[in-house]
């Protein structure tokens, strides 16, 4: 078996594959810990970059934080590793949301490791058009199945279901554009020229639908400066549905590990993904857009899945910025 060491340079592969993980409003918020007496890598929330006015329970926050661990998983399994992940270790500690212990090399290489890997780096959120191409039944599969190896289901609705699903979005999305607390949060993290390594630039902002069927962010609303021109969407969205048996935090962690586990296989065959969170921000639209007869019964994100380009990267913190002194 191969000697591994944990250290500064494994760190930096290991904190960096973390940090690439997607959040609400590329917001980032998490930090690590190492504690070198146990090889354990701590994943903590970094609560002053939270969203509270879109993300008041910290639902948001925990998926966000458990994709990062997803991310950082799999960097860890890729140098050789066999992480052991416990969620929410210590009731005494509420930020410390994940311990990974590092101290045992893999027996066997995990297949497709090294894809997801590569795929970390590749991995955007698209905010323009797909084209009219259908994913193949046999990558929806695996997408719902690599979602409930995570504890978390993909539902993949028909029509008449996607169209409710995108009224509730677009219901949403009213709601988040004429909000004053949602208006002045939304503001905060579009960036413009500045060298912040968080929140979303202004090149990265997307067009409006010009048929008005699907309803995505409109961040023109909140800054009409940002205005596209609007583009042609696919007529025919493939709209996934994650869900989850539950709804408390380690919950919440365990759809961000399967949503990012979604995103990084849907990267490997060339599918790319845009995240419709709106009606995730409202209490009574994410109740709503649950399907009474199919469990789990709490919808955590809907993916909107197809192809198109690969999409711009945006900033990310350094690993410096986010691993955190254990003395401290």
């Amino acid at each position: 078996m191969p000697t591994l060491t944990l250290d500064a340079a494994a760190l930096e592969k290991l904190v960096s594959a973390a940090v690439a993980a997607p959040s609400l409003h590329n917001s980032q918020p998490w930090r690590f810990r190492l504690q070198p007496e146990t090889s354990t890598l701590e994943v903590r929330a970094a609560r002053e970059r939270a969203v509270p006015a879109a993300d008041p329970q910290g639902r948001a926050l925990h998926i966000s934080v458990g994709a990062a661990l997803l991310n950082l998983r799999v960097a860890a399994r890729h140098l050789g590793w066999a992480p052991d992940v416990r969620l929410l270790p210590d009731p005494a500690e509420p930020d410390l949301f994940a311990a990974v212990r590092l101290d045992a090399p893999a027996p066997v290489r995990l297949p497709g490791t090294d894809q997801l890997y590569e795929a970390v780096w590749h991995r955007h959120t698209i905010r323009t058009p797909f084209t009219e191409d259908p994913v193949p039944p046999v990558v929806l599969d695996e997408l719902v199945t690599v979602a409930r190896a995570e504890d978390a289901v993909l539902h993949l609705p028909g029509h008449d279901e996607t169209d409710r699903l995108l009224e509730l979005t677009a219901e949403a999305e009213r709601r988040n554009t004429t909000d004053q607390a949602q208006l002045t949060e939304s503001r905060h993290w579009i960036r413009s020229g500045d060298a912040v390594p968080y929140g979303i630039p202004a090149t990265a902002l997307g067009p409006q639908d010009r048929a008005g069927r699907l309803p995505m962010r409109d961040f023109a609303a909140i800054r009409p400066a940002e205005h596209r021109t609007p583009a042609t969407f696919e007529r025919e969205p493939r709209i996934g549905v994650l869900a989850t048996d539950r709804d408390e935090p380690a919950d919440w962690l365990r759809a961000g590990l399967a949503l990012e586990h979604v995103l990084l296989t849907a990267t490997v065959h060339g599918v790319r993904a845009s995240l419709l969170h709106q009606a995730m921000e409202w209490p009574y639209l994410r109740w709503a857009a649950r399907e009474p007869h199919l469990r789990p019964g709490h919808v955590q994100m809907l993916i909107r899945l197809g192809y198109g380009p690969e999409g711009a990267p945006t900033p990310r913190l350094a690993t410096a910025d986010v691993l955190e002194d254990p003395e401290a």
